[in-house]
């Protein structure tokens, strides 16, 4: 019920006025009541005898005042209430060694900030209790300012209560699988579990983010299907990948991959992806030609060695692929940070950074598959470069990637019997050979070079003294997708 007081001179215009409002009030609110007084007018003036000499311009002024000092106490609120009502942070499969890396780096305040406290929730089954346990104490002996508890939690259908953040690792099973096709279908019915859960437990602004080395593109189409409420707001983890490619070819320059920016990863993030450097640029490299901290070179200006690039770059990451070296515990939990602090804080300016995300059709690719592609984190939410120049990706390349995540998303659904690796005419001739992709490079400072590379013979064309230039370099270009996917 609320309650006022109208008073004023029985002749004043402006009472009038206060009248006729607040009796407009009185009877369309049920719970708005007046009182009036009213005085005469020598009456009034005994009491008070003050008169407002205040502008109408000033009354906006004060008005406005009062506008923004009611908004910074609003903020002042949620910031209470964020300490009050900690971060939820729920982490699937904590038992895995890339949980125990992260855990360290989520409770520093580096990631959410320095002001924001939060709750870790570690999601396992019933089998791994005694290990999460240890995790859990070891936690605790951090003696963390930020974390305000740490539980843990065997019981899926209680997963996700009140989750604000969900980081989704790879599942631990001890399942046998004999078939391609029944590994991609076994991903179904777990992320068909979660996707219900965290529509049913979670925060209506959950943010979900999936990591990982087996079928990470598969997971996060699949939650985003059955969790179609938050479905924006769950990503796919490509830094790891991003981070391996800048690391060799930091190795190959002798610098430190943290002066290498740029580097997109296209496509299917623990399979066939595509390697781009076209925009890779390369900082603090000690040269002939040296600049402030914030001047840069291209990457492939800096390349002379062409058969590193085609050959040995693509069979390094190949290998490492293979081996699952990339994605040790270190590096999936430093991703999966780096990728949360962006979303929460915004990526660094001018940057770019691969994200795996829903498509809408962007750079032709089909819709309806998660894809790794190159975007900004600002204002609390990520944008996709659609207009960044000269990073078409030709059709044969296009194809290759999306050919396996279309069909692993039908053998999963049950809409597709058999999978079927995407092979090329080059592919059934040379199925034995490395190969390396068509390359073109253009940058401001080597304008008009543009150099065709042999696809099938690696053949490169001589550039006279002028640096080497490629278009791209595929990740996995005759990787079969079972090694891709299942090692």
């Amino acid at each position: 019920m609320a309650k006022f007081v109208l008073a004023g001179r029985a002749d004043c215009p402006y009472y009038a006025k206060a009248e006729l409002l607040a009796d407009y009030l009185q009877k369309n609110l049920p719970n708005f009541r007046v009182h009036k007084i009213t005085q005469h007018p020598r009456v009034w003036e005994l009491y008070y005898g003050v008169t407002s000499s205040m502008t109408t311009e000033l009354m906006k002024v004060i008005a406005q005042e009062n506008l923004e000092t009611h908004r910074e106490k609003e903020l002042e609120e949620e910031t209470r209430k964020d300490l009050v009502h900690p971060l939820q942070v729920w982490i699937t499969s904590a038992s895995a060694p890339a949980c125990y890396s992260l855990i360290p780096i989520l409770t520093s305040g580096e990631v959410f900030g320095m002001h924001t406290e939060i709750s870790l929730n570690l999601l396992d089954n019933k089998q791994t209790e005694e290990n999460l346990h240890i995790i859990v104490t070891e936690t605790r002996d951090l003696v963390a300012p930020l974390l305000r508890s740490v539980s843990i939690c065997t019981r899926v259908e209680d997963a996700f209560r009140q989750a604000h953040v969900i980081i989704i690792l790879d599942e631990v099973t001890d399942q046998e699988v004999h078939t391609l096709e029944d590994c991609i279908r076994s991903r179904l019915p777990l992320c068909r579990l979660y996707g219900y859960l965290i529509e049913k437990n979670a925060h209506n602004s959950v943010r979900v983010i999936v990591g990982g080395k087996t079928f990470v593109n598969l997971k996060t189409v699949l939650l985003m299907r059955y969790a179609p409420n938050v479905a924006h707001n769950i990503v796919a983890v490509a830094l790891g990948v991003e981070g391996r490619a800048r690391a060799v070819l930091a190795r190959k320059l002798r610098t430190t991959p943290s002066s290498i920016k740029n580097v997109i990863v296209w496509g299917n993030i623990s399979g066939n992806n595509y390697i781009d450097l076209r925009k890779a640029r390369i900082y603090r490299y000690e040269s002939a030609i040296w600049g402030p901290p914030n001047y840069s070179r291209p990457v492939l200006s800096l390349m002379f060695d062409s058969e590193w690039v085609n050959r040995q770059y693509v069979e390094t990451l190949q290998k490492q692929t293979a081996t699952g070296k990339q994605f040790g515990a270190i590096l999936a939990a430093h991703s999966i940070a780096t990728t949360l602090k962006y979303w929460y804080h915004g990526s660094p300016p001018g940057e770019i950074v691969s994200l795996g995300v829903l498509s809408e059709g962007q750079f032709g690719i089909p819709e309806g598959i998660v894809f790794s592609m190159p975007v900004k984190f600002e204002n609390g939410t990520w944008v996709v470069l659609t207009d960044l120049k000269d990073i078409e990706i030709s059709e044969q390349i296009m194809t290759r990637m999306t050919s396996d995540l279309i069909q692993e998303k039908l053998v999963a659904l049950g809409d597709l019997i058999s999978f079927q690796p995407y092979q090329s005419e080059t592919d059934l001739a040379k199925r034995d050979e490395n190969t390396t992709l068509p390359t073109t490079y253009d940058n401001q400072e080597n304008q008009g070079v543009s150099d065709e590379v042999d696809f099938l013979d690696l053949v490169l064309q001589p550039i006279s003294e002028k640096p080497y230039s490629q278009e791209a370099i595929n990740d996995s270009e005759d990787k079969s997708v079972e090694d891709q996917q299942i090692n």
